[in-house]
């Protein structure tokens, strides 16, 4: 069959199982068995058994369930109202004050939760009505949640990053040390951002704050200070050798349940709970690593990814131009899914054309992650915005255009990527040298 006409029944065929409600573990197994019988004439259900078998089998794929349940602990302390108790003094002396709480604030929890929606949901929580008891701009204040909040997936411990890294048999390690600098350099512009909008709207803040004591700065550390023993426990050791990351996840979780254990936020029910809700998310994506798995293989037996791959170097696209192809894709994509489920799609496809352009794949993973961070905040399907619309009340498009400064931001962050990998790419290569 012609590969062109059968890439069109294969997108209508995924399109119209997702439309239809079927899971997207299953509607990518469906894809990749109509694949194998239009293509191939090997035994799909063996190539599907041993593929499933071998992709779930892997040591790496441990530290997912770990770090979500150590995210899930922390959504059930009393993290959150210390973090914003711990922040306060030290940002009402800038440009913006208190508006700077959600930037740092969710930097803070991405780096212990791995969840771009629990790190919305948390600090959601406790900053949005606190900032409107004092006066600040709602939509200003939503604007910087919405997309702090996709700090949760470029922040190491990432459960993004672990996808993305079984799905394409990436170094997990690397991967969340090639997150580290592009996340300060996120929360960097995004306050920049914040400090000139307060500089120019000076008539939209509240009235300032008196001056912190050196006593209430020193309290405030003491409230931060578990957060970031936790932070440098886990990623230090895996930046040091100490740990792989799997080891460095179950070191999170301990220190999750002893920070809820002494913050008084640990109790038989929020235990239970917290095993509950990591079992299910942590079954949702092996389900959808499955399905992705075996149409990664399908997709090598009908020669789609080789012929884009083929075609791509004969156009002489240069990186920068295809990554533009590629950023545009992805944006319109992050409309309509979401982003474990964009990642998990795309790369039996995507990555072979990444690596016949020479672009390194763990810089890719990166980019990948700033693009997927868009998804969560543009409508109809961006699960930040649900998340916000949960705590507000208000609608997703309204929303979404209150996030869409920081929309702006992250392109531009992917434009420097680009403009300067090493970005990135320092810090992994650091750790090979060591």
């Amino acid at each position: 069959m012609d590969i062109g006409i059968l890439s069109l029944i294969l997108i209508a065929v995924l399109f119209g199982f997702l439309f239809s409600g079927l899971w997207v573990g299953f509607a990518l197994m469906a894809v990749g068995f109509v694949a194998m019988e239009l293509a191939s004439s090997a035994p799909a259900g063996l190539v599907f058994a041993r593929r499933v078998w071998g992709a779930m089998n892997s040591w790496d794929l441990t530290a997912l369930p770990m770090f979500i349940w150590m995210g899930e602990l922390l959504f059930r302390s009393r993290i959150s109202s210390d973090m914003f108790s711990g922040l306060a003094p030290f940002t009402r002396r800038l440009p913006g004050r208190l508006l700077h709480v959600n930037v740092f604030g969710c930097a803070l929890f991405a780096a212990v939760s791995g969840s771009s929606a629990a790190t919305t949901a948390t600090v959601g929580k406790m900053s949005l009505p606190e900032l409107q008891r004092r006066g600040y701009d709602p939509r200003m204040a939503i604007g910087t949640l919405a997309g702090s909040g996709t700090f949760g997936f470029l922040i190491p411990p990432s459960i993004i990053m672990i996808v993305y890294g079984a799905a394409t048999e990436q170094s997990i390690a690397r991967l969340f040390l090639a997150g580290i600098l592009p996340g300060v350099m996120l929360a960097v512009m995004f306050s920049s951002y914040v400090m000139l909008w307060a500089w120019m709207n000076k008539d939209r803040m509240p009235e300032p704050e008196p001056k912190p004591t050196w006593g209430e700065r020193f309290e405030a550390l003491t409230l931060l200070l578990p957060t970031v023993v936790l932070i440098v426990t886990v990623i230090g050791s895996i930046y040091g050798g100490f740990a792989s990351p799997t080891e460095a996840a179950v070191v999170g979780v301990f220190g999750a349940l002893a920070i809820s254990f002494f913050s008084g936020g640990l109790s038989r029910e929020s235990f239970v709970t917290s095993l509950k809700g990591s079992a299910i998310t942590s079954c949702m994506i092996a389900l959808i690593l499955a399905g992705a798995s075996f149409l990664t293989v399908a997709m090598g037996y009908t020669g789609i990814p080789r012929t884009l791959a083929a075609w791509i170097g004969e156009q002489g696209f240069s990186q920068f131009a295809l990554l533009a192809v590629l950023l545009v894709f992805f944006i319109i994509l992050g409309c309509f899914i979401d982003g474990i489920s964009m990642v998990v799609l795309t790369t039996s496809v995507i990555l072979p054309m990444v690596l016949a352009a020479g672009i390194d794949p763990i810089w890719f993973g990166v980019f990948l992650v700033l693009v997927v961070e868009m998804s969560q905040i543009t409508p109809p399907v961006g699960f930040n915005l649900f998340v916000i619309q949960s705590i507000t009340g208000r609608g997703i498009f309204e929303i979404a255009l209150y996030a869409l400064p920081f929309f702006l931001i992250l392109v531009l962050a992917t434009a420097l990527l680009a403009a300067f990998p090493e970005i990135a790419l320092w810090l992994p290569s650091t750790m090979m040298n060591n």
